[in-house]
């Protein structure tokens, strides 16, 4: 099994205290987000997950309690961009906190575990592809030598950004082949691999791969053995992403980005985190005599008898 921490909030950043408990505890639950009621308990065993994927935009919260994922091989997709408080209000400057906070996980678990992502790239009046470039040049330079890959994507339109007042120039396939090849370039400048994330259109010639944020490939290199494992079906069509569980909630993250499609309103979001406490098998929220338990049949993906070296 591989655990996502998670595409649906910023667990590192804001509900690691939960997640190390859960680690203790050994199990955790999940609301399915199409079904309230229903409620799946996960396994945490070492035993059974191959790897943990962390997604974040600041994983300094985690780092006095990392020894207690000792038994367990894990890695951080880190989102890292160009914009201001008026798009991302609640991250931390980029400059001064951002870039060297991402410097020292690095220094903590190897530059091959902490993946940079530069998504999503939107363009409006003042982040225009001229500035996209000079932000993506600058964080180039501070991360070199610190990651080996970066991950980009372009916006996509969601009804839960226009909601939220967010207006945006929609990106033609031009503008996106252009600044693929310019990040390219820099990327390759800066000794860094280049890839996007969920992609329609093929930049291979841009010198862009399609990428895997959930990537096979990284995992056994990282476990040391190969996976038996497929697509994960509940991943968008473009989406290169091996299986894996998703633990997080919507109506979670307090980043605050524009861009969120995996929160609604700001009162949404207020509600559901007036039921979190780091004690509870379930991300802000509690059990209810409707709710309808069932244990999730977990099982490891690794090919033993078939390691790597």
């Amino acid at each position: 099994m591989i655990l996502s921490v998670s595409r649906r909030t910023d667990i590192p950043n804001y509900y690691s205290d939960w997640f190390f408990n859960r680690i203790r505890e050994g199990y955790l639950y999940v609301r399915n987000p199409m079904n309230f009621h229903q409620v799946s308990r996960i396994e945490l065993s070492p035993e059974v997950v191959d790897c943990i994927v962390f997604w974040t935009k600041n994983p300094k919260p985690m780092w006095n309690r990392l020894t207690e994922l000792k038994d367990y091989p894990y890695y951080f997709q880190f989102t890292l961009t160009g914009y201001g408080k008026d798009i991302e209000p609640n991250v931390l400057h980029k400059k001064k906190e951002m870039i060297p906070i991402f410097q020292e996980l690095s220094d903590k678990i190897g530059s091959q575990r902490v993946i940079w992502r530069y998504d999503p790239i939107l363009l409006t009046e003042r982040y225009t592809m001229e500035y996209h470039l000079k932000a993506f040049r600058d964080i180039a330079e501070g991360l070199e030598g610190y990651t080996k890959k970066v991950v980009i994507s372009f916006v996509d339109l969601y009804d839960k950004m226009r909601q939220k007042g967010v207006y945006f120039h929609e990106i033609k396939e031009a503008e996106c082949r252009f600044l693929a090849r310019q990040m390219a370039e820099i990327a390759r400048a800066h000794h860094m691999e280049i890839a996007s994330c969920a992609e329609k259109i093929d930049l291979s010639d841009c010198g862009v791969e399609h990428n895997s944020c959930i990537d096979k490939a990284l995992i056994e290199k990282i476990i040391g053995c190969p996976l038996k494992v497929g697509k994960d079906r509940n991943q968008r069509e473009a989406c290169g992403c091996i299986e894996s569980i998703e633990v997080g909630t919507y109506d979670t993250c307090l980043n605050g980005c524009r861009y969120c499609y995996a929160n609604r309103r700001e009162q949404q979001i207020k509600n559901t985190i007036s039921h979190y406490h780091p004690f509870s098998p379930l991300l802000c929220g509690e059990i209810t005599k409707e709710d309808k338990i069932t244990e999730r049949k977990i099982k490891s993906f690794r090919e033993e008898q078939m390691r790597l070296f």
